[in-house]
């Protein structure tokens, strides 16, 4: 039997003005596109954006729809769309913020499984890593890339292989 042991690389930060420029405007417009999201069920409501390869910002939150599980997360929502939109163009980060009932998480909120799937895909799709900033007002966590999240991907060569 072999035992692997695998290391997730975080970076954490105790406030925006600690991040670069261009991760800070990009978790300023996941928190502006949380307050849009519709979570009438649920009252937590998320929003995420993608900054492309091209510069182009793409903003998504979360969908409810009473026929659980019809809706769909932010994640999923900004990435699909810049797929839509841009679908040449690698995604290079995402960011995430989440809210309940009006207030904002203190601790950052990790994408579900089949977001971080959907990342992972992304992500190789675009041939460049795809950091992932997650937002909470007591702290900020950098994942330089999806694999840190996701270190056993369903991988693609699965449905071919035989």
């Amino acid at each position: 039997m072999k035992l692997r042991a695998y290391t997730i690389r975080v970076q954490e930060f105790e406030r925006i003005e600690e991040l670069d420029d261009e991760q800070a405007a990009l978790v300023e417009k996941a928190i502006a596109a949380t307050k849009d999201a519709y979570a009438p069920y649920s009252g937590y409501k998320v929003g995420a954006a993608v900054r492309l390869e091209n510069g182009a910002f793409i903003t998504g939150n979360n969908q409810e729809n009473a026929a659980y599980p019809s809706g769909l997360c932010a994640e999923r929502v900004a990435i699909f769309y810049a797929g839509s939109r841009y679908p040449d163009v690698p995604a290079s980060s995402i960011a995430i913020a989440a809210m309940r009932n009006g207030v904002f998480q203190e601790e950052p909120v990790a994408p579900c499984g089949a977001c971080r799937q959907v990342l992972y895909e992304k992500e190789i799709q675009g041939g460049v890593p795809l950091e992932v900033i997650l937002y909470g007002t007591y702290k900020i966590q950098v994942i330089r890339q999806v694999t840190d999240l996701l270190p056993l991907p369903f991988k693609l060569d699965r449905l071919r292989s035989g």
